[in-house]
Parts: C-alpha cells; sequence; structure tokens
C-alpha cells in the first residue's frame, strides 16, 4: 500500500517572524531604561525625584523588572520556534497567565488617561506627583514605556493566539453546552469557579466606590490623586471583575441549558477578567507591602484586602481553567483524531504514515493526542 506526503507551508509564517520582531523591538526601551538606572544613570528620573535617593530596595525592583520583561523576549521566542511546541504546557501558559495579566490593565488604563487628559481632565501619570510635590519621572518616561507594553501586548496576544490555535485549537471549539463541556466542568470546578465568581464581586464593588469619588480606605496619599485619571483606571478593575463574573456566569448556565454560546466566548472573558484582576491586585500589593508605611502611601486594611481576594479570586479560575481543560482534553482524542484523518484524505496539509502528524505538528498515534 502506498501512503502519500503532503507538505503544506506554515501559511502564518511571516506573520509569526514580523510579529516576533515587534514584541522584542517593544521591549528594549523598557530594558534599556532600567539598565541604564541599574548601571547608575538618571535618564528620565528629574532633580529632586524621590528614586535619586533610593538605594539597594530599588535596585533590587528594577532587577526584577528587568528578568520580567526579558521573559517576554523568550516567550516571543517560545511562541515562534520549532523547540516551543515541545515546552510542557504549563511552564508557557503559566508566565503567559502573568503576561496577560500585567498588561491587560495598562492597555485599558494608559489610552483611557490619555483619552481623559485629552477631553481636559486631570490624568497624573501613574507613580508621579502632582501640585507642589517632587517629581517623580520625567513625562517622556511613562509615554516610551507604556506605548512599549501596549505594543508588546498587541503583538504577544497575536503570537499566543497562533500558537495555542495550532496546539490546543480543539479544546475551545463548540459551545458551552456540548457536553463535553458540561463533562470537562466537574463538580470540584463548578464549585472553584463559582467561588470566585461571588468573591470578585468583592473588590469589583469596592474599586467601583473609588472610582466614583469614595476615599475610605484609601491611604491619605492615594486619596489626594483622586480625579478623572484615578477613576479611568479603577474603573477598569472594574470591569475586570465585570468580565470575570460574566465568563463564569455564562459558562456555568449554558453547560446546564445546553446554550449555543462559542464556549470560547465565557472562557476568553473569565480568563483574560481574572488574570488582569490577580496579577496587578498581587503586583499593587506587593508594592505597597514594600512601602514605606509613614509616607501616607502604606496599605490599609481595606487596600489589602482589595487586592488580595483578586489575587485569590484568579487563582482561583486559574486552577479550576488548567482542570477543565485537562479533563477536556481526555475527552476529545477520539474526535479531533478524527478530524484530522478527515482532513488528510481531503489533502488538507496532514501527513499520513505511521501516524497522523498536522501542519501544527500535533502527533495521534493510536487515538493518542499529544498536549
Amino acid at each position: 500500500m502506498t501512503s502519500t506526503t503532503t507538505t503544506v507551508p506554515d501559511d502564518h509564517a511571516t506573520k509569526r517572524r514580523a510579529l516576533r520582531a515587534v514584541t522584542i523591538a517593544a521591549c528594549l526601551p523598557y530594558l534599556g531604561l532600567k539598565i541604564a538606572w541599574l548601571s547608575g544613570s538618571h535618564a528620565g528620573i528629574p532633580e529632586g525625584s524621590v528614586l535619586r535617593d533610593a538605594g539597594t530596595e530599588l535596585a533590587v525592583v528594577n532587577g526584577v523588572t528587568v528578568l520580567m520583561d526579558a521573559a517576554v523576549v523568550v516567550l516571543a521566542l517560545l511562541l515562534t520556534r520549532p523547540w516551543g511546541r515541545r515546552v510542557p504546557a504549563w511552564l508557557l501558559l503559566l508566565p503567559m497567565w502573568g503576561a496577560v495579566g500585567l498588561l491587560t490593565p495598562i492597555m485599558y488604563g494608559f489610552p483611557v488617561q490619555l483619552l481623559v487628559r485629552a477631553l481636559g481632565g486631570s490624568s497624573p501619570a501613574a507613580g508621579s506627583g502632582g501640585g507642589d510635590e517632587r517629581p517623580f519621572l520625567d513625562e517622556w518616561v511613562f509615554g516610551v514605556v507604556y506605548t512599549g507594553f501596549i505594543v508588546q501586548g498587541l503583538a504577544l496576544g497575536a503570537l499566543f493566539v497562533l500558537y495555542a490555535r495550532d496546539r490546543w485549537g480543539h479544546l475551545w471549539q463548540g459551545t458551552a453546552g456540548d457536553p463535553a463541556a458540561a463533562a470537562a466542568a466537574g463538580r470540584g470546578q463548578r464549585a472553584a469557579v463559582t467561588v470566585a465568581a461571588v468573591l470578585a464581586v468583592v473588590p469589583g464593588g469596592v474599586h467601583l466606590l473609588w472610582a466614583c469619588g469614595w476615599s475610605a480606605g484609601l491611604a491619605p496619599e492615594v486619596a489626594r490623586t483622586q480625579g478623572a485619571g484615578f477613576a479611568a483606571v479603577e474603573s477598569g478593575y472594574v470591569l475586570y471583575a465585570a468580565a470575570t463574573v460574566a465568563g463564569i456566569a455564562l459558562l456555568l448556565s449554558g453547560v446546564k441549558r445546553g446554550s449555543r454560546l462559542p464556549l470560547r466566548v465565557p472562557l476568553l472573558l473569565a480568563g483574560v477578567g481574572s488574570a488582569a484582576s490577580a496579577a496587578w491586585g498581587g503586583w499593587q500589593l506587593l508594592a505597597m507591602l514594600t512601602a514605606l508605611s509613614d509616607d501616607g502611601r502604606g496599605p490599609t486594611a481595606a487596600m489589602a484586602v482589595t487586592y488580595a481576594v483578586q489575587v485569590i479570586t484568579g487563582l482561583l479560575v486559574l486552577v479550576a481553567g488548567a482542570r477543565f481543560f485537562a479533563a477536556r482534553s481526555a475527552r476529545t482524542p477520539a474526535a479531533v483524531a478524527g478530524r484530522i484523518a478527515a482532513g488528510s484524505r481531503t489533502g488538507t496539509g496532514s501527513r499520513t504514515g505511521a501516524g497522523t502528524r498536522t501542519a501544527a505538528g500535533t502527533r495521534t498515534a493510536a487515538g493518542g493526542l499529544a498536549p
């Protein structure tokens, strides 16, 4: 019996290379500034800034953030190079979850603050002082750094979508009411995301109050920065909490009622919303806990609890989501193998032989699916 081999080039190869180059280039301004500061430069730090008086603690923070942005470069390579296909799922998804969580609030908050400023509202740059306070950083630093973060988020997100669609795309196909989705959403997962949805309401409500001008629970110096720009940033936290709750509600109700809503919609809402809440909440909590308690910015009980609940909510969704996809993967190899086989018979780019290998590199043998 003669087997035939059809080789189909990756129709997204050029797109992947371009996105990789854009992602890496977008990291360079931030990395350059941080390395310059670690080397003793004061580029972008005006006279009188508290950063000029900072010591070892700031050097440690700068070193950590350099490693974090360098990780984006590694992710861009992982998502576009052949060896990236062999990386265990958890080793990729955990840093991607963190990247989504940290970059999403910047991608939303910075443009909204610019819009507020364009409309005449007050929008002090994050971390900058106002009024007669000593300046923190030159204005251009925020524009350069945050623009770079936004480009990173867009390009890295596009790369991940292409990668994930090829490697795990079958896991979010179908609708929320599919039997496979219902079977994968076990009792433990449903309980975890239900608790997460209830918890998400707490920080969402607190941030809504702060966005509306309430200062109760805020540190004195933080409360002094309340204005249109502050409200714009706080509105983001409200949206992330709402997305988390909406995604969970749509998924659970869809599973029970046989909804025809595409499964990827509630998964995307809950995933991005909870990641943004948890990652940025954790970063804010860390920043507060390392701040001096007598500078007016030290953590209040309300702020600490709010950010801690955000972290807990995100971790619950993360763990439940991981178990959901693992269970769904275990239940779908036969169906996926059938679709791949059908693709090979119609010449859509699969290779037939001892096993079946798609253009994306997924291989099945005796009904097994590589993770």
